[in-house]
């Protein structure tokens, strides 16, 4: 047994289960669903840092982390939100974790897209400078061999007058671009800088707006990747696509609909969720493969308790929650972040992410996972 704290500072006990999943590597190759995890950094626990400086990473660990997931069949987004992109990674510490994920993938086979954003600008920019930006960094990307990913940008939310700034910078990029992109639309719970992209805070007209850029670049868009935790509006701007151009879901509280999908269609998915259930995941789509949709749902619904419970408000903060499970899990040695954002949740909400992944099978060892998290435990002071 071990004792987990409830918000109002009491104790109960909980049995962890004893045997895990059967999760492992390995498997047919994920035909129906494109699947991208988007990955985190693991950082270097010893080094002498602040939350201020640059981010201090564990290189060996954290590409490590991307060969287990390559192993199951998923994809990696790199350098993403997940990543702490913005949150602790600044630009330089991005350029680097995107040079050595390419070559990871490309000596390991594996699938990989990576996040192209401006956040190496440090104040006010108008919309040339933040071109240049992006420019700079889609080099970067284009040089590793990975596809890339258009992020919002703050800068441009920040710089842009309205939707004809918006389509002017992407029309820019996209023309220039060497291969077909992902656009990224990352929601303001996830990053509340980025309220009214688009030109709008009206979600129905930036929808309006960003279905213009892509109608007149469509053959510079693989496709679209949305974070507004809304399934309905969502499965209506999928609907509204070009012909060709993809829906990766970014919904990290619908995922198992969107990704099922409907007669009309369905979304693949890009996901900060399939960090920590990425081995389920993949085994879920490969039902999904077989054209068995109950049994796609029979694995992955039981999943979106943990989900929302990750990526609950402020929801910018779910990393905490996923690197906690990556320690758990046995991935790293750790419960520390780049920026001290192991803080950053409660250990009451920490205790029962604990509880909602031991539940589905996620840790391969759960007496580690046990052992682990009675000692953070105790680290807060809770008596064994």
């Amino acid at each position: 047994m071990i004792r987990l704290p409830e918000p109002g500072g009491q104790l109960r006990e909980y049995r962890p289960r004893a045997v895990p999943a059967s999760l492992a590597p390995g498997g047919a190759p994920l035909t129906s669903r494109i699947v991208f995890s988007a990955a985190h950094v693991v950082a270097d626990p010893f080094a002498d840092t602040t939350p201020e400086g640059p981010a201090a990473v564990d290189w060996d660990t954290t590409l490590a982390f991307r060969r287990h997931l390559w192993a199951h069949g998923l994809g990696v987004a790199e350098a993403m939100d997940t990543a702490q992109r913005g949150m602790g990674l600044d630009w330089a510490g991005a350029a680097e974790l995107i040079r050595r994920s390419g070559a990871e993938a490309r000596a390991a086979g594996g699938r990989i897209a990576c996040g192209v954003g401006t956040d190496q600008l440090t104040g006010p920019a108008d919309t040339a400078a933040v071109r240049a930006a992006y420019e700079e960094q889609l080099a970067v990307v284009e040089e590793t061999g990975a596809q890339a990913i258009l992020m919002a940008s703050r800068a441009l939310a920040a710089a842009a007058r309205g939707p004809e700034d918006y389509a002017e910078v992407y029309g820019h990029l996209l023309r220039q671009a060497a291969e077909p992109v992902v656009l990224h639309w990352l929601g303001p719970m996830f990053d509340p800088a980025l309220t009214g992209y688009w030109g709008s805070e009206d979600l129905d007209a930036a929808t309006d707006t960003f279905l213009d850029i892509i109608g007149t670049h469509a053959d510079k868009v693989d496709g679209v990747k949305v974070s507004l935790l809304d399934a309905q509006r969502e499965i209506k701007l999928r609907r509204r696509l070009p012909s060709g151009v993809r829906c990766y879901t970014g919904d990290d509280f619908n995922y198992p609909e969107l990704i099922a999908g409907d007669e009309q269609g369905f979304s693949h998915a890009l996901l900060g969720i399939f960090d920590p259930l990425g081995p389920l995941a993949a085994e879920a789509v490969r039902t999904l493969d077989t054209g068995d949709v109950a049994g796609f749902r029979a694995r992955l619904d039981p999943t979106v308790e943990l989900s929302r419970h990750l990526f609950r408000a402020p929801t910018r903060f779910y990393k905490t929650g996923v690197v906690l499970l990556a320690w758990l899990a046995g991935h790293q040695d750790h419960f520390t972040m780049v920026g001290g954002l192991q803080s950053a949740r409660s250990l009451p909400h920490l205790a029962r992410a604990y509880e909602l992944a031991d539940g589905l099978g996620l840790f391969p060892d759960p007496a580690l996972a046990r052992e682990r998290m009675a000692r953070l435990l105790a680290v807060h002071g809770v008596a064994r």
